[in-house]
């Protein structure tokens, strides 16, 4: 919990979490990882003890946790397997939009299901809409009381396993953004399917696939908000997701130091262990600087967040940065640890597989400099 303020009901929270990823999760990452399997079990198991649950309020039955010890909870997850934590992530973020302009009955039906352990999914990428938003293709017409989806999404992560999307489609396609409005689709729906699964190169214990809508018809009850109004959400739903993603990457980068680090320790060359070379030192310190600044701008960005404050500008720093470290300490501890670290049998190989995706999902980190770059013109 190193750089952490936490009070102690937030210590509890997080030493489940880190007793949880330790005892149960560590011992099965690689062979999930080898196989892509979805851990269902393990799951459950986090399910079962309120890992799972961690942003929901206390009105609808969660711990009504703050920011910042969600975050520490996240970094204990992270360090273990950060495909893990973002499946249960996910759900939340599939959440933040009904939280943002839901009903009441809307909240209560994603609230319920998170509480009894079942996922959800945000779905707003497509083969043709990843950072240009504005392409989206997926449409929704309405018919009557209802509304038609047609169209499909990809990479979304929880897609084949969820119970609950959070879609978005277009209403007025010749209004682009403006025409771009939010929609609930339950598991089950006709028409509704699941395509392919990524074989993924990292975070392989989420599941991500593509999801294809043909004729799915909704009440129009389902609509989240009002019609345009879902560029906006899915925006400062985006904006959000960016500091809860980034304690993930830090998880991973604190891993990569702590394994190079009892590497250095161990490995003796020339009579002496290679943590004494001043060149293996610097590289050490280095990745601990990176790790630290990394956890303390993820904190201070969630801070704003908590304290109802604007956050753009370091939500997309804390991203950025965390991600680009998380990639860089892993490179660095599989230089200290020279062809062991190279090899499937460590762990640190791995670290590099997951710490990538950070700099790509959720915004790339181009973006996230271009939404930077914005802020310091303005």
């Amino acid at each position: 919990m190193s750089g952490y303020m936490l009070n102690d009901e937030g210590k509890l929270f997080v030493q489940t979490a880190r007793e949880f990823a330790e005892k149960e999760l560590k011992p099965r990452v690689a062979e999930f990882d080898r196989s892509g399997e979805f851990p269902v079990d393990l799951y459950k198991r986090a399910a079962d003890l309120g890992l799972s649950t961690v942003e929901l309020s206390e009105s609808f039955g969660g711990p009504g946790l703050d920011y910042i010890t969600i975050a520490a909870m996240y970094e204990e997850i992270g360090r273990i397997d950060s495909g893990f934590g973002v499946s249960m992530a996910a759900s939340f973020l599939a959440y933040k939009p009904i939280v943002l302009g839901g009903t009441p009955e809307q909240n209560e039906l994603y609230a319920s299901a998170i509480m009894e352990g079942k996922f959800a999914a945000f779905a707003l990428t497509e083969p043709n809409a990843g950072s240009d938003t504005s392409a989206v293709a997926t449409t929704a017409v309405k018919q009557g009381s209802d509304y038609v989806l047609n169209g499909s999404k990809c990479f979304i992560t929880n897609g084949g396993v969820s119970d609950l999307y959070t879609v978005f489609a277009s209403t007025d396609p010749d209004k682009k953004l403006r025409g771009l409005s939010c929609f609930i689709v339950e598991k089950g729906a006709k028409g509704l399917s699941v395509g392919k699964e990524e074989n993924k190169m990292g975070i392989r214990l989420s599941n991500t696939t593509d999801v294809v809508f043909n004729d799915v018809r909704i009440p129009k009850d389902n609509l989240v908000g009002r019609e345009g109004g879902g560029f906006k959400l899915a925006m400062r739903t985006l904006d959000l997701a960016r500091c809860a993603i980034a304690p993930f990457a830090v998880g991973i980068a604190r891993r990569a130091l702590e394994e190079a680090t009892q590497y250095a320790k161990n490995r003796k060359q020339f009579g002496n262990p290679v943590s004494a070379l001043q060149a293996i030192q610097f590289m050490l310190a280095d990745m601990a600087i990176r790790t630290e600044t990394a956890r303390q701008m993820a904190i201070h960005a969630l801070t704003l967040v908590q304290n109802g404050l604007p956050y753009g500008m370091e939500g997309a720093i804390a991203k950025c940065y965390s991600s680009d470290i998380a990639v860089q300490n892993a490179l660095d501890a599989i230089q200290i640890m020279g062809g062991y670290g190279y090899s499937r049998d460590m762990p640190v190989e791995k670290l590099l597989r997951d710490a990538k995706i950070f700099q790509i999902f959720e915004g790339t980190n181009q973006i996230q400099r271009a939404v930077i770059a914005s802020h310091v013109l303005r």
